[in-house]
């Protein structure tokens, strides 16, 4: 299957891995909250694991976001971002409607994410609170990035 784009008043999203721009994203999550320090390799095996959405305006990536799934019954969204100097413009509401749309991600039954701070953000794409958090359980390792790697 060909990677979906989507365009929309000069801006492109699209989940062509070839036009990831790795120092972009990997820029920005080694500072976030979520995987601070995350080595650059990790990055790019995350992405060649996943769909990746890449924003564009102007030759220049100003967004992302990664979904993992098996594309038939789950998806785990992941490390969504737009960079701060182009926030305000709704690219990150554009682009989680671009996820919606991608043609591999219809009709599952479950999606998943965590988030800190962007709830706003996701509620506007109809993400809710668990309904039934008691359910939920993990594995958690917070230092994993900065613990020495043998």
């Amino acid at each position: 299957m060909p990677h979906p784009e989507w365009t929309r008043d000069g801006a492109i999203v699209t989940t062509d891995p070839a036009r990831v721009d790795l120092d972009v994203v990997h820029g920005f999550l080694t500072t976030s909250y979520w995987c601070a320090g995350i080595p650059r390799e990790l990055v790019a095996r995350a992405i060649a694991n996943a769909i990746p959405f890449s924003v564009w305006v102007d030759g220049r990536q100003l967004g992302f976001a990664r979904v993992v799934s098996d594309r038939a019954t789950v998806a785990y969204l992941a490390d969504v971002f737009v960079l701060p100097e182009a926030r305000g413009r709704g690219l990150a509401t554009w682009l989680m409607e671009c996820v919606d749309e991608h043609p591999e991600l219809q009709g599952l039954r479950r999606w998943i994410l965590l988030t800190r701070d962007a709830h706003t953000l996701y509620t506007k794409t109809r993400w809710t609170a668990l309904a039934k958090p008691d359910r939920w359980m993990e594995r958690w390792d917070p230092d994993v990035y900065r613990r020495e790697r043998g």
